[in-house]
């Protein structure tokens, strides 16, 4: 491998290495057997028929009571507290832990924390180190109005959810028929009304999956305005070769003596396929709940790491908050295998606030998805543990790549010159 670029030898070494050890961290954290999160017959059964229910209601023309004057008082302090959290990345990556605090059977509260960490982090990486090499400033404009707007509906729709049912524990009675008065998609009635009475945190995680894909899919990710300026694009579409999509969760492995940081996760191939998006949710949900080590890596790194929106937030010893070199010095590769270079800076990874100020919500669209009852139910099965999760070299190995994609873009515009 000698001439070759350290970028390049660099890659090629991290790559033999991912293939060799890729398995040792999953055998130790949940052994050889296979791992499963469960969803019953029985919750599938019960599901369909409510959902049967529903729609012969709504098909009837059977509509919800109006609220109350204490209803009203209720759905309108719901409103407030979401409109006051979903000012940016950082107030709502708060929000769902805060509600998760205080309701653990909520699994999708602390699966949407962590989400919603990788989200922030992929907003500040626009302004970081390495993207901005690759993209001009309109288009990392474009990027950041696109992953924000994903995250700002999908708040916008579930943590309202998730205040109505803290507010039915509180008053011991359900006031889930307030869900529509919350322009809440008709999915969701019948399964909070099942984890009401059951408490399968698993089977409402799902749903509330299927809900959120569903719900940003002709919002987001149909949008003809996302489409031309960022999902058709020529960066978008080699992200997953890049890895810029990956979604891991911080958490030291006990397979090592002291325990080192590691990132649980995978890796979302294409952003643009519905069912793909929701397999990913689930299967990210079944590394979180179904590795016992995991979780608890992932429950002690969300409450001692307060969420900044910068990457140094989990890995300090690759990124920094403040920048160490000038941003119009020609970049000089850093990497070597998993650590810098001996004297090399760390990556810059801006905090939430340094990259991007918060910007007014644009209008929320209307309308319920939920129209044909066979679709989502597909997805209402037991979840079976992936078999690979440890995205530790995943991370590596991207920045490697994005590392060669720089070095070589620079070269190409020398010789351009």
């Amino acid at each position: 491998m000698r001439g070759l670029p350290g970028a390049v030898v660099g890659l090629i070494k991290q790559q033999a290495a991912k293939f060799m050890n890729s398995s040792e961290l999953t055998e130790h954290e949940h052994g050889s057997s296979t791992a499963y999160i469960e969803i019953s017959p029985a919750a599938q059964a019960r599901l369909e028929k409510a959902l049967h229910q529903q729609l012969a209601l709504l098909q009837g023309g059977v509509t919800s009571p109006s609220p109350t004057a204490q209803e009203q008082q209720i759905l309108e302090s719901i409103i407030a507290q979401t409109h006051l959290h979903n000012r940016n990345n950082v107030t709502r990556t708060h929000a769902y832990w805060v509600i998760y605090r205080e309701h653990p059977e909520l699994h999708w509260a602390l699966l949407a924390h962590m989400v919603s960490r990788n989200g922030g982090w992929s907003m500040t990486d626009l302004r970081g180190e390495l993207v901005p090499h690759l993209m001009n400033n309109d288009a990392s404009e474009h990027a950041f109005s696109f992953l924000e707007r994903a995250n700002v509906l999908i708040f916008q729709d579930a943590y309202p959810q998730l205040l109505l049912y803290a507010e039915s524990k509180k008053r011991r009675q359900r006031l889930f028929h307030l869900l529509p008065y919350l322009h809440i998609s008709t999915w969701m009635l019948p399964i909070w009304q099942d984890f009401w009475l059951y408490q399968d945190s698993a089977l409402l995680t799902i749903g509330l999956i299927i809900n959120e894909q569903h719900y940003i899919e002709e919002r987001v990710v149909q949008n003809p305005l996302y489409k031309q300026t960022v999902l058709d694009t020529a960066l978008f579409k080699t992200q997953a070769w890049l890895q810029l999509n990956q979604v891991g969760f911080p958490f030291r492995s006990s397979s090592m003596t002291p325990p080192q940081p590691h990132l649980a996760g995978l890796i979302l191939e294409s952003f643009t396929k519905l069912t793909e998006r929701i397999e990913f949710g689930k299967s990210l949900y079944a590394i979180l709940y179904g590795v016992p080590g995991v979780l608890q890596g992932v429950f002690a790194f969300a409450s001692g790491t307060p969420h900044t929106g910068s990457r140094s937030d989990y890995w300090p010893h690759l990124f920094a908050p403040i920048r160490k070199t000038p941003p119009d010095r020609k970049y000089q590769e850093r990497l070597d295998g998993y650590s810098l270079k001996k004297g090399a800076a760390p990556f810059y990874s801006p905090p939430l606030h340094s990259a991007w100020p918060d910007r007014p919500i644009a209008p929320i669209e209307r309308g319920d998805w939920f129209k044909l009852e066979g679709e989502p139910l597909q997805h209402i099965r037991s979840i079976e543990v992936p078999s690979a999760y440890d995205l530790t070299q995943d991370l590596c190995l991207g920045l490697s790549k994005i590392e060669l994609a720089v070095v070589s873009a620079q070269a190409i515009k020398k010789i351009i010159r």
